[in-house]
């Protein structure tokens, strides 16, 4: 058998690539792989390594196993509360593309995404996307937000897409490795995709659908070449994301900010929400952890179903 990298996944349907090379070729998993005892919905995503056999006669090739993976970004199931979906793996970074407005942001939705990079240690940077449209009218809400995530540790960019503002410096961020784009409906991911390499069409599913043609672009899961050397998946707008493979008493690790504040806790553990002498709320009322961080913390500790 030999070895390569799922590039695209829509459906039942697969496009496998040995990279660093790129010559896509069509793929049917085996019904061993298929039908594996797994909670996913999924059990191939864009971006694994999976073991292949040739297809003969024209056939496309057989998927007969994943590799182990490195990292993968996974959310519960929009559909099935109960069940868990692998947006992709093997990540080397995650752009988290967001609005201030048109959409308007969902502060506790950006930070289920930041915290589920957290878990499975990859790194992101946040895409302030469209700053054209409203960087002049609401500097100040600019300002704060670009306050909030730096000082919480996390890279921030803001560009616009439509401008071309900020996009220079995002090409040279997906110049090596495999990046993944993710973001709520609207926010301009498809034109950020575009800017960094011309020659795609994502809205469209791609450069080259070939034997994809005729799916839903909406459940389409594709990498490309970033042109400059790298990698990029898209992926359909989320409307939700819920957390998943994470104990409610480990939530606040992965808020940078209150790990570091919790070490002055006077109890140990400390759920960070009634305790006296939490080191994390005495931080949130000295304005050193910004309210709305905490507020999503709080989210998440009382949610015990799929977050829309």
């Amino acid at each position: 058998m030999e070895q390569a990298t799922v590039v695209r996944n829509a459906g039942s349907r697969y496009e496998l690539s040995a990279l660093p090379e790129w010559r896509p070729f069509p793929a049917v998993l085996r019904g061993k792989v298929r039908l594996g005892g797994s909670s996913s919905t999924n059990p191939v995503a864009v971006g694994d390594r999976v073991l292949y056999c040739e297809g003969e006669n024209g056939a496309p090739a057989q998927i007969n196993g994943v590799l182990p993976r490195d990292n993968y970004l996974i959310r519960r199931s929009t559909n099935l509360s109960r069940r868990t979906h692998v947006i992709a793996s093997n990540l080397d970074r995650v752009f988290v593309v967001c609005t201030l407005y048109f959409p308007e942001l969902k502060l506790p939705f950006l930070d289920r995404l930041l915290v589920t990079c957290g878990v499975y240690h990859i790194p992101v940077t946040i895409l302030l996307n469209k700053i054209d449209l409203y960087a002049e009218e609401a500097p100040e809400q600019v300002e704060r937000f670009v306050e909030i995530y730096r000082s919480a540790g996390y890279e921030v960019l803001p560009l616009s897409a439509a401008k071309g503002q900020g996009v220079d410096g995002l090409k040279a961020l997906c110049s090596s490795g495999v990046n993944l784009f993710c973001g709520e409906s609207g926010v301009g991911k498809s034109t950020l995709l575009k800017a960094v390499n011309p020659a795609l069409s994502p809205r469209t599913g791609g450069i080259s659908v070939s034997h994809l043609q005729g799916c839903h672009t909406t459940s389409l899961y594709e990498m490309f070449p970033s042109g400059n050397g790298g990698f990029i998946i898209d992926m359909p707008g989320l409307r939700g994301f819920g957390l998943v493979d994470l104990e409610k008493e480990e939530i606040y690790k992965y808020f940078p900010e209150m790990l570091a504040a919790s070490a002055g806790c006077r109890f140990t553990p400390c759920t960070h929400t009634h305790e006296p002498g939490c080191a994390v709320k005495e931080a949130v009322d000295a304005g050193e952890i910004f309210p709305e961080r905490y507020n999503s913390y709080l989210g998440m500790l009382e949610e015990d179903r799929k977050f829309r």
